[in-house]
């Protein structure tokens, strides 16, 4: 996915409310808006030809293969894009035309699919893939995650989505995230929080390994402990996001747990507590990373 360039701000007379002069002709102004439609639109063609040209240069290069997907970039796109809008477009429509602007110019550098789980509930991941990735790139449903996996472990360069908390009945589905070559977390949607958000649904993102653009603000750790209990659970909160299941017997439990990088606890430190909570850790694989939670605050 190649990058978008920073954008100017605009200026203060395109950001505060325009006076109203009744002196202005109706059809003047309309002639603006379709000369402003236009070059929008021949933007969007100009960026179409830059990414004919990325992709040849891709393949003198042997560089093409798997998904085009950078997680990073798009995180980091989509913080500096709802940061700096302004005006009374909604910031919803922004978000939305971006992303899909992004998903779709990705899809034709490599085309690819995106699976979902929608156990948990058909319309609101729905939704989320939509909004994230528009309605070029193929959607297909699966009914539990351990599928979404599957089916991206199977693929060249497709992407999952299940949902980023504990899903009732979904198990351990992480687990088959943890050898060297399987698939792996690269992102955590929505890149940006905020309470209105229309496609708000909390998922991750899987994909096979990303070598270049990967983001790595928080490690996602897959764990298998004995002896877990409610007081482990609380020494855990402050540490690390986590879901936990069952596993391995009645007091076992299998944990994906997400890890701030370079913050106050690593993960030893997670280890060590749950330790001095009576648990034994018998194993610990890195599932993945992913940008750290964006929240956005509306502007007044």
């Amino acid at each position: 996915m190649d990058k978008i360039a920073n954008i100017p701000a605009a200026p203060q007379s395109a950001t505060a409310p325009a006076s109203a002069d009744p002196g202005t002709d109706l059809a003047t102004l309309r002639a603006e808006i379709d000369r402003i439609d236009a070059s929008m639109h021949a933007l969007l063609m100009e960026r179409g030809q830059i990414i004919d040209r990325l992709v040849v240069v891709k393949r003198s290069r042997g560089a093409e293969g798997g998904s085009a997907f950078r997680p990073a970039r798009e995180a980091s796109m989509m913080r500096r894009l709802v940061d700096r809008h302004r005006g009374i477009l909604p910031l919803d429509t922004v978000e939305g035309i971006w992303r899909v602007i992004i998903s779709t110019f990705t899809y034709v550098q490599a085309p690819y699919a995106v699976h979902a789980d929608l156990a948990s509930g058909e319309a609101a991941m729905r939704d989320a893939s939509r909004f994230h990735f528009g309605f070029t790139v193929p959607f297909i449903g699966h009914m539990g995650a351990s599928g979404v996996v599957a089916a991206v472990a199977r693929s060249r360069g497709d992407l999952g989505l299940v949902p980023a908390f504990a899903a009732p009945g979904a198990g351990a589905w992480w687990t088959a995230l943890e050898g060297e070559h399987a698939p792996k977390i690269i992102a955590r949607l929505p890149f940006v929080e905020r309470a209105d958000h229309p496609a708000g649904l909390p998922v991750f993102c899987i994909a096979h390994p990303v070598t270049d653009g990967a983001v790595t603000e928080v490690e996602t750790w897959s764990l298998h402990v004995s002896g877990w209990n409610a007081q482990a659970a609380r020494a855990l909160a402050p540490l690390a996001e986590a879901i936990a299941v069952p596993d391995w017997g009645l007091d076992g439990a299998a944990l994906l747990a997400s890890i701030p990088v370079g913050g106050e606890a690593d993960l030893e430190t997670v280890l060590s507590a749950l330790r001095a909570s009576g648990v034994s850790v018998r194993a610990a694989a890195l599932v993945g990373s992913h940008a750290s939670r964006y929240t956005h605050s509306p502007q007044g």
